[in-house]
Formats: C-alpha cells, sequence, structure tokens
C-alpha cells in the first residue's frame, strides 16, 4: 500500500527530505536552547558581568531565530509536498479511472469514486503532512530531551520514569477507542453522497411525487450517523488533554519539590537552578511530542482506511488491454458475432448473451427490437468492446475488435446511449466531444441531420448557447438529437442508437432516419427501439429475447416468423401512439 502511493510523490521527493532537514534543524536547536538558557541562569547567580549575559542573550536570540527560520522553511516545503502529493495522487486516480473497462467501473458506485477522489485524498495529504513533519519532529525532540535532561539533570530526571509510561499508555488507549468510530465514518459518507448526488440528480422526481420530507429524512439520518461517530470519536480523543496536563503539572511539581531538595542539600553543586528550569522546559517537550505522537498515531490510523480506498482503485487492474501489435485501421462497418457467451461478471450463475451468431454487412440499416432485460444494450455494447466477450469472437471489418487498438476501434464506432450526457458548456463544446475540429459548417450540417438544427436556431446564443450540467435546460428530445449530432460528427464507421429516439415524436424520428439514409449510406446503423416504427424499414431486424437472438428477418418476413415481433407490431398499431414509448 505504501509502495502504491509513493509512486505519487514524483517530483516532489526533493521538497519531502528539504522538509526533514529543516526540521532535524529545528529540532536540534530547540532542544539546544534549554541548555543555554541554564548556563545563563546560573552566569547570573553566579555574578558574571553584564557583557558576558549580553553575549549569552544573544546567542540565545541567533539560535531562536535559526530554529524558526528552520520551522518556517519546513512549513514551507512541507505543504508543497504534502498538496503536490495530494494533486499526483488525484490525477493518478482520475487517469485510472478514466482507462476503467464498464465492468471495472461497475465495482465501484459513483458516490464511492467521489469521496476516495475527495475525502480519502484529504485524508491521505494530511496524514502524509504529519509524517513528514511531526513524525519526524516529535521523536526527535522525545529523544533528545531525555538525553538532554539526564545529561543535567541526573536524579531529576527520574520523574519521567513514572510519567512517560502513564501517558503514553492512557494515549495509546484513546486511540485504540477512538478508531473503531472513524473507521465507520468513511462507510457513512458514501451514503451521505449518494443521498446527495441521488437527490440532486432527481430532483424533479422528488418534486413529481411530493417526497421532499422523505429526502430530508433520509439525508438527516446519513448525516446524524457521521454525527453520532465523529463525536464520539472526538469524545473520546478529547481526554488527551485532560492527560497531558495531569502528567504535566505531575512532572512540574516533582521537579520543583525534588530539585529545590536537590539544591538545597547540595548548596547548588549537584544540582542548580539553572538545571531546574531546563528540566520543566524538557518535560514539557517530551510531554508534548508523546501527545503529538499520539495525534499522529490517530490521524495516520484513521487515514489508513482511506489509504486502503484509494488502492483499491490505483490496484484495480482493467480487463481491456491493447494486444502487443494492435490493428490502427478499421476497413469498414461490418460486424460479425461468431458464437458469442457474455457475462457481466466472472460469478454470474447465467449469461447476459448466449449464443449469439450474428451477420452485419457494412452500410445496412439493423434494427433491434426486445423487451426490457432481453440484452440489446449488452449486445450493441460487445461492438465497440466496451465489454469482452466471455466466449466467441466480436468482428469488426473482418478483425477480432480485441484485435485492434481500443481508441482506433472506438474512433470507429460511434454511441449514442440509452442515458443521454450532456456536459456543461456551449452546444458547440458539447458537440466537438464528437470532432474537436469540427467546423461551424460541420456541426451545422451533422445537427440538421438529427434534426436538432431548428431549435439550437430558435435560441438567443444559438449554437453559443450554455448548457447546464446534464443538460437540465433541454428537453429530452432536444438532448437525444444533440447527443446524435455529436454522434455524426465523428463521421464513424459504425453508428449505433441506443433507443436514442424515445422522447423525440415519430414524425421526428422518421426524418432523423432518413436523413441516415441519405447521407451517411456506407455507415452502419443499429437502432434499438422499442417502437416497430422506428425499424420497420430496417434491412434487418433482430429480435431478442432473454438475452438470445429470437428471429432475424425484414418487417414483413418478422410478421410472419415471429409471434414476438407480430405481437408486439399489434400492439403498438391497435393502442396508438400511446403505446409506443411503453
Amino acid at each position: 500500500m505504501i509502495k502504491t502511493l509513493a509512486k505519487s510523490i514524483r517530483e516532489y521527493k526533493l521538497s519531502s527530505i528539504l522538509t526533514l532537514i529543516f526540521i532535524m534543524g529545528e529540532v536540534i536547536i530547540e532542544v539546544l536552547i534549554p541548555f543555554k538558557t541554564a548556563d545563563l541562569i546560573n552566569s547570573i547567580e553566579s555574578g558574571v558581568q553584564i557583557d558576558s549575559v549580553i553575549k549569552t542573550g544573544l546567542i540565545l536570540i541567533a539560535m531562536a531565530l535559526v530554529s524558526l527560520c528552520c520551522g518556517g522553511i519546513a512549513a514551507i516545503t512541507c505543504a508543497k509536498a504534502s498538496t503536490g502529493f495530494a494533486k499526483n495522487l488525484r490525477r493518478d486516480m482520475f487517469q485510472k479511472i478514466q482507462g476503467f473497462s464498464f465492468s471495472n467501473i461497475d465495482k465501484f458506485s459513483s458516490t464511492s469514486l467521489v469521496t476516495r477522489l475527495t475525502t480519502d485524498i484529504t485524508h491521505v495529504q494530511m496524514a502524509y503532512m504529519m509524517i513528514i513533519r511531526t513524525a519526524i519532529r516529535s521523536p526527535m525532540i522525545f529523544i533528545f530531551s531525555i538525553i538532554m535532561a539526564y545529561t543535567m539533570g541526573g536524579a531529576l530526571a527520574t520523574s519521567f520514569v513514572v510519567v512517560i509510561p502513564v501517558l503514553l499508555f492512557g494515549l495509546l488507549m484513546i486511540a485504540r477507542k477512538a478508531m473503531p468510530a472513524f473507521r465507520r465514518v468513511f462507510k457513512k459518507y458514501d451514503k451521505l453522497n449518494e443521498s446527495i448526488e441521488e437527490n440532486v440528480r432527481a430532483m424533479r422526481v422528488v418534486k413529481g411525487f411530493s417526497r421532499e420530507e422523505y429526502e430530508k429524512q433520509k439525508f438527516a439520518a446519513a448525516a446524524d450517523g457521521i454525527t453520532e461517530d465523529f463525536t464520539k470519536a472526538e469524545r473520546i480523543v478529547a481526554l488527551n488533554t485532560p492527560i497531558m496536563q495531569f502528567c504535566m503539572y505531575f512532572n512540574t511539581v516533582v521537579i520543583l519539590f525534588l530539585g529545590s531538595y536537590l539544591v538545597i542539600k547540595s548548596k547548588g553543586l549537584e544540582v542548580n537552578v539553572g538545571h531546574i528550569s531546563a528540566m520543566l522546559t524538557y518535560g514539557v517537550q517530551i510531554l508534548m511530542s508523546l501527545m503529538m505522537l499520539s495525534m499522529i498515531y490517530v490521524m495516520i490510523t484513521m487515514s489508513l482506511e482511506s489509504m486502503k480506498r484509494i488502492c483499491e482503485v490505483l490496484n484495480e487492474e482493467s480487463n481491456l488491454h491493447n494486444p502487443e501489435n494492435p490493428i490502427f485501421e478499421v476497413k469498414d462497418g461490418s460486424i460479425k458475432f461468431n458464437n458469442v457467451n457474455f457475462k457481466y461478471n466472472k460469478d454470474a450463475k447465467r449469461n447476459a448473451l448466449e449464443g449469439i451468431n450474428l451477420e452485419i454487412k457494412s452500410g445496412m440499416t439493423v434494427g433491434v427490437i426486445g423487451g426490457t432485460g432481453s440484452s440489446k444494450s449488452s449486445l450493441v455494447q460487445l461492438i465497440p468492446r466496451l465489454y469482452d466477450v466471455t466466449d466467441g469472437e466480436v468482428l469488426v471489418g473482418g478483425v477480432d475488435v480485441r484485435d485492434y487498438d481500443i481508441k482506433t476501434l472506438r474512433d470507429s464506432v460511434a454511441m449514442v446511449l440509452q442515458k443521454n450526457q450532456l456536459f456543461s458548456g456551449t452546444i458547440k463544446d458539447n458537440l466537438r466531444w464528437g470532432n474537436e475540429n469540427a467546423t461551424d459548417e460541420e456541426m451545422i450540417e451533422a445537427c440538421k441531420l438529427a434534426q436538432a438544427d431548428e431549435f439550437i436556431s430558435g435560441f438567443p446564443d444559438g449554437y453559443d448557447t450554455y448548457i447546464e450540467q446534464g443538460g437540465t435546460n433541454v428537453s429530452g428530445g432536444q438532448k437525444q438529437r444533440l447527443c446524435i449530432a455529436r454522434a455524426l460528427l465523428k463521421k464513424p464507421k459504425i453508428l449505433i442508437l441506443d433507443d436514442s429516439t424515445s422522447a423525440v415524436d415519430t414524425k421526428t424520428d422518421a426524418f432523423i432516419r432518413q436523413g441516415f439514409k441519405k447521407f451517411i449510406p456506407d455507415t452502419t446503423k443499429i437502432i434499438i427501439a422499442q417502437r416497430i416504427a422506428s425499424v420497420q424499414d430496417a434491412d434487418m431486424i433482430i429480435v431478442m429475447e432473454n438475452g438470445k437472438i429470437e428471429n432475424i428477418g425484414t418487417h414483413n418476413e418478422l410478421m410472419k416468423s415471429s409471434e414476438i415481433y407480430r405481437e408486439v407490431y399489434e400492439q403498438q398499431t391497435k393502442g396508438g401512439d400511446s403505446n409506443e414509448n411503453a
């Protein structure tokens, strides 16, 4: 896990090392200051000249300034190293996610990925900052202070033998009790983010069903769960302060009492006032360093859960890989399925697709009909290799899709998915997802083909109209047509419409299909639809049921040979347009 995370430090190794060096300088000087202060007190007590006092005082001031500079520089380099590490870690995670196949993404919920990219990385950043600064500083102060205390105080230092174990035991017990609550919080963060995301995405549904109060209670329950665990953990951690104060005051009383006794008894020969002053300072340093170590322990232990969650993403390997010698050219849009079986998960009990044998010639228009759950979408997602087949092979342009360079294959296949997604930005920005170098003329041509130009021209800003996040300021039908236009700008060899005209009227749907025939005759067009009218004129219609191909043929052929197709057709034509989207 540490090795995986350390890869993200990269160019910030120097800042991390400089932090350690300056921290060491700060600690050494900080430990020497009480020693020099004791000399000054002893000098004053013995009645030395004022020049000697001033000289020692100036040395102390210089040491304090150097220590301050070392601490300041260490703070700057530490901030640079920790924030840079977090930046690299966030970038590495995001790039890793971008390389995931659909099956990899299915393992993580979107809210969980958001939490890992935000909250979890923040915790790891804080832990790294404490490791390279406080986790080095505190042990060094602890060790050096004990050495100096025994060097100067002798018998006085025995008080630490009692105090240190008490404080250490108390702090470890506090950390141990607080950890389970901290660990539970991270999973509850996922639930909280999930509640927020679902509510924001489905705001219209929430209001349509007047479920605001239910959503408020759902959110409150998630928030209360986090509050309860954090309160419990913080209540335990708050015991740090009284334990620390008890040990500090106990140590102070022992040093003052025992020190005074030794000063009087030895008449200042064994222990003097300067030694007592230094011992008090070293005592505070030792106890504070222990307290900081306990806080580091709490922070790092708490961050371990975040580290594990981050490493789960970083160590997740995509099951889609480029071959050693990939093919960088797709000859045409022909498609062939040879004995294809497919399941989403290797542990799944049944196949999503089974025994698929299918041949589609380049330039054909193919319709796919079937009930909900018949695996229509699963079938077409194998073509651009969003998933890999479990058995058999899928050929595009006469070549197994697994032999292509993935980017080359996907650039040749344009998909308008069932769930259309527009991004915040102008209409032009969204269209250029299909072709970043598309000219205005090409965008207008694609939009005319997708029957989108008319409504775009009706906007005050035309193609420069700003699309809100998720496309909330355009209708469902407008969103679908923009997504079709975006796909057409790729000038693909294969165009897949996964129920992508369900939100447009039948007249517009017909115009879109006519445009396809006229302007992209050489592109293979696969149309998944619920409406028979959307695929009635296709060169080939595939009827699917329970992950299998029930029948293949033209409209007239299927009306004779396929009972499923005939029933759907009769239901839609008798029921009228009201049943078309059923």
